[in-house]
């Protein structure tokens, strides 16, 4: 996470025992992957709000900006162990549905705070099919804590490149280079349509890896743009995550960041190496009660 408003990332959890941890531990591990997770988008408000205002933000539809805020009021209760929370807990899980994606990431980010909520649940696994990669991302390590492996497939995603394609066809006016680290929703590219200059944002932060189209080319909808390596702390928090609902299957890729994967730093090599033993150590312990 680039930038995370003082919240530094997550600790690193202490070497495992042979015994498993009990659960309730492992989500408490998870949630400290998630909450970093979601001050990096930048969506962290400071002013409190009172209940009134909470109420008034989380219908404001036009405003999804109110409607974050309201989230991360009631994220900061829950937070607190504050039981009041509750009251909007089927806004929070309505929000998910929300038609943007920013209030539905948010959304996701709050409903992995209460692990006992089925309603959140339903929700989450829902917005594991959501258009945008950075709500399914979340949703993923959301559902963490509820014990759920059903975002595997979305954490293995986050140790990846991800190829955007083209949103609108055109000419290509101009496009960063490669090489060049974009945060999410940074503007990667002009793309001229008749007299309108339209721009392309990054749905996702990372590196630029490859160009798939080069300045001046011509490009239709659904091509191919560009190839965004992962960030590192995208990297981290699906390690951590994989940690407790990774396999063996999922080792090659995970072992792959435990042996150094370019501008990668030494944390990221550890905490793939932690990952790599709890996953085999699971398996494990999973046959020898076969």
């Amino acid at each position: 996470m680039t930038e995370n408003n003082g919240h530094g990332r997550p600790p690193t959890p202490p070497r495992q025992s042979r015994r498993r941890s009990p659960w309730p531990l492992v989500v408490v591990a998870a949630l400290l992957v998630i909450a970093p997770f979601m001050f990096w988008y930048g969506t962290w408000f400071g002013r409190p709000l009172s209940d009134a205002e909470i109420e008034k933000y989380l219908r404001d539809e036009e405003n999804p900006r109110h409607e974050q805020h309201a989230l991360s009021q009631i994220a900061a209760l829950m937070d607190k162990g504050d039981a009041t929370a509750a009251r909007w807990y089927p806004q929070v899980a309505g929000l998910a549905a929300s038609r943007h994606a920013d209030v539905r990431m948010t959304a996701a980010w709050v409903m992995g705070k209460d692990a006992r909520q089925q309603e959140f649940h339903a929700a989450l696994r829902k917005l594991l099919a959501d258009g945008e990669p950075i709500v399914r991302r979340n949703a993923a390590l959301a559902l963490v804590p509820f014990n759920d492996a059903s975002g595997r497939a979305e954490l293995l995603a986050m140790l990846r490149p991800y190829t955007f394609d083209a949103p609108l066809a055109g000419q290509l006016v101009s496009v960063l280079p490669v090489g060049t680290p974009v945060k999410r929703e940074a503007m990667l590219a002009r793309v001229r349509t008749g007299e309108q200059v339209a721009e392309i944002r990054s749905p996702l932060p990372g590196r630029i890896e490859q160009l798939a189209a080069a300045t001046g080319a011509q490009i239709t909808a659904g091509q191919p743009l560009v190839t965004l390596a992962p960030d590192e702390d995208s990297v981290t928090n699906a390690l951590v995550a994989l940690r407790f609902v990774g396999t063996v299957e999922d080792l090659p890729e995970v072992e792959r960041y435990a042996a150094g994967v370019a501008g990668m730093s030494e944390e990221s090599k550890r905490e793939a190496a932690l990952t790599v033993e709890a996953v085999k150590r699971r398996a494990a312990e999973k046959s020898a009660t076969k």
